[in-house]
């Protein structure tokens, strides 16, 4: 009896190692992986580009410390659910780096609303507007593994679709400047902000109105990949009110050249905006 007991320990104990020298090998293999991966993105090329996880809905003109000859194509598609009407998004962009740490982006952004029901009232589908942006990193830090990046954004707004033969097309203009900073704590965890006033200025009325945007975002990079699960902090702060929504979200990688959002909004405070879904396709051409 003592002896089968003391085989049956024996036995655990042997297996317990043996996960444990596993484990211990997967990390490893993990950590080497990741480090090649984080090397391959940042050193073997120049000038240095720190690996940051960008956030997916309010994304950023380029990648922070961009390199020369950098492109990429995005389409997003998105559903809002609001009290009296859906609203359903859509978005194709072009961003592209002509010199090292200089990003230009080109969007055009549709909205198309549905009243939920016949006696409810909605606002009309557009072509929200013509998005022209740039952003430059002026500070990229090995160190600290940090970069920083001012840039800015013009909108050209328009009128809904239905309103083209009514009136100019041209309906205001939309003011954008903005800091970035974010930086790679470890290997793994990707801290940014994302600050800056949005400025809109409406011709019918000649009213200029203004909106602080602050977005903070926290993402945990899968070691080796570009996947991640994070979530981004959407506020904005008017005159009398608050406005914050919640974006939990995760990117896969497809191949070298494709890669997916997916993101969910989640307002704080419900006057309008209920639940939030965001889809976003992102191809990097070679």
């Amino acid at each position: 009896m003592r002896l089968a007991l003391v085989g049956v320990i024996l036995t655990i104990i042997s297996n317990l190692d043996i996960h444990s020298f596993e484990t211990d090998i997967f990390r490893s293999d993990n950590h080497e992986l990741d480090s090649a991966f984080i090397t391959e993105t940042q050193y073997d090329k120049e000038p240095l580009k720190i690996l940051h996880a960008e956030p997916l809905y309010i994304d950023l003109i380029r990648d922070l410390g961009a390199r020369a000859g950098e492109k990429e194509w995005n389409i997003g598609l998105g559903l809002t659910d609001n009290n009296n009407y859906d609203s359903y998004t859509a978005l194709i962009e072009y961003e592209f780096a002509p010199i090292d740490r200089l990003g230009f982006e080109f969007e055009l952004p549709f909205t198309f609303y549905y009243p939920n029901d016949s006696n409810a009232s909605s606002p009309h589908s557009r072509l929200n507007s013509l998005k022209l942006a740039t952003q430059y990193t002026f500070l990229v830090s090995d160190k600290y593994q940090t970069s920083m990046a001012f840039g800015y954004i013009h909108e050209f707004e328009f009128v809904p679709f239905m309103d083209y033969n009514k009136t100019r097309v041209h309906e205001g203009n939309l003011y954008n400047p903005f800091f970035v900073a974010a930086k790679r704590w470890g290997n793994s965890f990707h801290t940014l902000i994302y600050i800056g006033p949005m400025i809109h200025q409406n011709f019918s009325d000649n009213k200029i109105n203004s909106v602080w945007q602050v977005n903070t975002n926290l993402h945990y990079m899968i070691p080796g990949t570009r996947n991640f699960i994070g979530v981004e902090l959407n506020k904005e702060f008017m005159t009398d009110d608050f406005d914050m929504v919640i974006r939990p979200q995760m990117r896969v990688e497809v191949n070298k050249q494709l890669m997916i959002g997916i993101v969910t909004g989640i307002p704080v405070n419900r006057e309008n905006q209920r639940f939030s879904s965001f889809l976003r396709i992102i191809f990097e051409p070679h």
